[in-house]
């Protein structure tokens, strides 16, 4: 059973995207027609120019996007870098290998009795973790994000293969992505909302709000002592306000809005923007030489 949580790799899709392209090749040679050779080449062009756009923008991204520090961050769109660590002190323990980590991703395939490997279970952690980069701390919630990272097994047992990828405990770990902070420094606290709150939670329990307040002993709460509960109310009020914004401010890293690009490696920035940069020549080399094909092509209709 494949989950429908997970999603497809960034780095596994340019292989496919790749292996399309070739594949378009060997249906164009086999049509041996300059139309179904325009048809294919075409449609490679097309393929190479999305995948291009997709490897530029990733680039781009990560380029472009400063280092902040977790304790001074602006709220947003953010680039982090730290040490990873287990949320609570706990880190994960994979399903399949039964190590200890901060995230991971399983696959297990099964052989055929055609002798291929098939796909027969997918699945990837969701719990968030901790980055740490000596200002503060972070909870990065990995759902959503495209991961990329160092730590690969596979093995087989019997008619069986398991690939694992993991982040680890004590790694260095880059994020991009939204950055929010929730704590008593941005409470948003209503002093008359909460006073009416307040009121009305001590009006249903009227013995113990005559007790408190009616002073005279006649069983009901005249405006003087009325005027009493609501200061009353505002002082209580006002402790509740003051513990809230005594709580520790919580950073979080998240999915950015706008569809911008959540990333979450184990790799320096810059081994990234190579990696994507060389994605982007390929497809653009792959682009132009479909482009650079077609006259050829046409001049044989």
């Amino acid at each position: 059973m494949i989950p429908r949580h997970f999603k497809l790799h960034w780095q596994t899709g340019q292989w496919i995207t790749s292996g399309a392209q070739l594949a378009l090749l060997v249906i164009g040679a086999q049509t041996e027609s300059p139309l179904g050779w325009s048809v294919c080449l075409g449609l490679m062009a097309l393929l190479s120019l999305w995948a291009w756009s997709g490897a530029l923008k990733r680039r781009r991204a990560i380029a472009d996007t400063p280092t902040s520090r977790i304790a001074s961050a602006a709220q947003g769109y953010v680039e982090l870098q730290g040490n990873g660590r287990p949320m609570a002190g706990l880190p994960l323990v994979s399903p399949l290998s039964g190590g200890s980590c901060l995230w991971y991703r399983n696959t297990t395939e099964q052989k055929d009795s055609e002798n291929q490997w098939k796909v027969i279970n997918r699945d990837e952690s969701e719990a968030s973790f901790v980055l740490d980069d000596g200002s503060g701390l972070c909870a990065v919630d990995p759902a959503g994000a495209e991961i990329h990272t160092r730590h690969k097994q596979q093995w087989s047992e019997g008619d069986y293969r398991h690939t694992e990828w993991t982040l680890r405990e004590g790694d260095d770990i880059y994020v991009l992505g939204g950055f929010h902070t929730r704590g008593g420094g941005d409470a948003l606290l209503d002093p008359a909302e909460d006073l009416k709150q307040v009121l009305a939670e001590w009006k249903r329990n009227p013995e113990e709000l005559h007790r408190r307040f009616d002073l005279n002993g006649d069983g009901e709460l005249d405006m003087e002592e009325w005027r009493l509960a609501r200061q009353a109310a505002r002082r209580e009020v006002a402790q509740l306000h003051r513990q809230a914004r005594a709580v520790p401010d919580i950073h979080l890293m998240g999915r950015p809005d706008g569809g911008r690009l959540y990333l979450i490696a184990n790799l320096a920035p810059e081994k990234l923007t190579r990696r994507y940069g060389l994605w982007a020549l390929f497809h653009l080399a792959v682009f132009f030489a479909a482009l650079g094909a077609l006259p050829w092509v046409w001049q044989q209709l």
